[in-house]
């Protein structure tokens, strides 16, 4: 197992950025750098917009049941049951950490802010899209082949973009919910890890309870 394997470096890890992402945001400013970078990728045109709607979809609420029911059809269960889990508390919690950090959306702190499509509402760190994404994207890859593995590290970082893209969040927005996602595949991965270890502990205690018992050796009987 390597550092990038190991579910508890990613715990770790997927912390440390999440602790950090939300201290920087809770300062109620955008600094030089988050603001050049935001504009980098909110002023691109804007025929863009279509495919990158269709790339944002990949980190939307609905993405984790749709993900979940192509694992079932592919008779991965244990990976349906991840998907769902990872998918939906990656929603729920970044609507959690919303009313934690209290940050605007972009157009709240930078003047002159692109607004593309459907106006968002509420807060804006963290990006629920990003987390979904990386949440589902790491449950998905070991298990995927070359091309697989080749589109999700495509798409994954994509839908952090395209959330800035449209003017939805901020790349401090979008690296927070990324974190978040990491850490929800990790404790899912430990979880996951622990019901295993017990499940094989419990069939080798039936396996065991379940052997009969071996003769008693004969002992050797008196020389007369």
């Amino acid at each position: 197992m390597t550092p990038l394997t190991d579910p508890r470096v990613r715990l770790a890890a997927g912390t440390v950025a999440l602790l950090v992402t939300a201290a920087a945001a809770r300062r109620g400013r955008v600094g030089p750098g988050e603001a050049a970078a935001f504009r980098a990728v909110n002023d691109m045109p804007g025929w863009l917009y279509p495919p990158a709607w269709v790339v944002m979809q990949s980190g939307a609420l609905g993405a984790a049941p749709a993900a979940a029911g192509a694992a079932l059809l592919a008779g991965d269960r244990e990976l349906a049951a991840r998907l769902l889990a990872g998918g939906t508390s990656a929603w729920a919690l970044s609507k959690a950490v919303k009313r934690l950090v209290q940050r605007p959306r972009p157009a709240g702190l930078l003047p002159g802010t692109r607004r593309r499509g459907r106006e968002p509402t509420g807060l804006g760190y963290l990006s629920g899209h990003a987390g979904v994404a990386v949440a589902l994207g790491a449950a998905a890859f070991p298990r995927l082949g070359p091309g697989g593995r080749a589109l999700t590290l495509t798409v994954v970082p994509a839908v952090g973009l395209t959330r800035i893209y449209v003017g939805a969040h901020l790349p401090l927005d979008v690296a927070g919910g990324a974190a978040m996602g990491i850490v929800i595949d990790a404790v899912l991965s430990l979880a996951s890890a622990a019901a295993r270890s017990e499940r094989d502990s419990c069939r080798s205690l039936r396996l065991e309870s379940a052997r009969p018992p071996s003769a008693p050796e004969p002992t050797a009987s008196p020389s007369s």
